[in-house]
C-alpha cells in the first residue's frame, strides 16, 4: 500500500510541475479554453453571468494574474466545465479597458485535472481567506513566457488598475 501510495504522489507531482510550467508547444486545452470562453472578451457578458471584480492580484516575485471576475455560484457548485470557469481574469489598460488574458479553475476537492492538466493545490492559511483547494490558470489569450498554466504572467500588470 505504502509503494502504491509514493507512486501517485510521485506521478501527481511530476504531472503538476508540467502543468504548471509547461512553455513548450501551444497545449490543446488553451485552444479549447479559447473557444469555451470567447464571449468573455466582453466583461460585460461576464457581468450579465454572475462573476464580480475583486482587486487585481499582483505577484510576489513579479507579474500579475490581473482583475479577476469570480462566480461564487461555479465557486461552490464542485464542477469543473471548461465552459464555466470559476474566475475569468482581465488585465487593466491605461485608457481603463479590461482585457481577457485568462480563466482560473477552482476545486476544493482533489486533486483535480482539466484535460489531463493537474490543478496545482493551495493550503491554508492563503491570501484569499479560503479553505485549501486546487487551481489552474489558463492563459489562452495573454502569452505568458512563465508557461501556460503558470499563476503569475510576467507580462501582465496591475498598474493602470483604479484604487478600490
Amino acid at each position: 500500500m505504502k509503494r502504491a501510495w509514493w507512486a501517485f504522489a510521485l506521478l501527481s507531482l511530476l504531472g503538476a510541475g508540467s502543468a504548471s510550467a509547461h512553455s513548450g508547444g501551444e497545449s490543446p486545452l488553451l485552444d479549447h479554453v479559447r473557444k469555451a470562453n470567447d464571449r468573455f472578451k466582453n466583461v460585460s457578458v461576464a457581468v450579465a453571468e454572475g462573476y464580480a471584480p475583486i482587486p487585481c492580484a499582483s505577484g510576489q516575485q513579479g507579474g500579475a494574474m490581473g482583475i479577476h471576475y469570480v462566480n461564487g455560484a461555479f465557486l461552490q457548485d464542485g464542477v469543473i466545465d471548461i465552459a464555466k470557469p470559476e474566475a475569468v481574469m482581465y488585465e487593466p489598460t491605461p485608457d481603463g479597458k479590461l482585457v481577457l488574458v485568462a480563466v482560473e479553475y477552482i476545486a476544493f476537492k482533489g486533486p483535480a485535472a482539466l484535460e489531463g492538466h493537474l490543478f496545482n493545490f493551495n493550503g491554508a492559511p492563503n491570501r484569499y481567506g479560503l479553505d485549501p483547494f486546487y487551481e489552474l490558470h489558463v492563459w489562452a489569450w495573454k502569452r505568458n513566457p512563465a508557461g501556460h498554466f503558470a499563476d503569475n504572467n510576467p507580462n501582465v500588470s496591475c498598474n493602470a488598475a483604479k484604487p478600490e
